[in-house]
């Protein structure tokens, strides 16, 4: 590999919207307490979770370890830069596959009240690392788990859980 692919980097921005049928404070409480996190925040139904932690504050770590149907580690692990109640968190985070670090991001949800709810907006800056090559896997991921978060809170809501 020369050494302009194995130092590459890609850059990407990913802008989803959603408006969800729950409160700014339970669309907020969903993201920030780690029992209702660790409950939706999977892309992958058949992965299985190795080790998850998270510490929503300011300068706060989270820490999510899954193993992929062919025991392939995917490491995710964010610091949280800025966080506002009920309105915005800020995070930066890096992905890694087995022991190489494939991509670093900043991520950037806001919630607003709306009629029926909340509207939230989820922006991600990425730059993808040494020639990985995402073929659009990271926007389809993140519409996944976005997915689960609003089944989540359908599922609260009606107090399936």
């Amino acid at each position: 590999m020369s050494t302009a692919m194995s130092q590459s980097t890609e850059h990407a921005t990913l802008n989803i919207e959603r408006h969800l049928k729950a409160s700014v404070a339970r669309a907020f409480r969903a993201w920030s307490n780690a029992d209702a996190k660790r409950k939706w925040f999977a892309c992958h139904d058949n992965w299985i979770s190795i080790d998850y932690t998270l510490d929503f504050r300011q300068g706060g770590l989270e820490r999510n370890h899954v193993a992929d149907s062919d025991g392939l580690l995917h490491a995710y692990e964010a610091r949280y830069i800025d966080i506002v109640p009920d309105a915005r968190i800020i995070y930066a985070y890096d992905m890694k596959l087995g022991e190489k670090r494939i991509s670093v991001s900043l991520a950037t949800i806001t919630f607003e009240a709306e009629p029926g709810g909340t509207r939230m907006l989820f922006t991600e800056q990425l730059v993808f690392l040494d020639g990985y090559s995402d073929d659009g896997l990271r926007l389809q991921g993140t519409e996944m788990l976005l997915d689960h978060y609003e089944l989540y809170l359908e599922r609260e809501e009606s107090g399936t859980h």
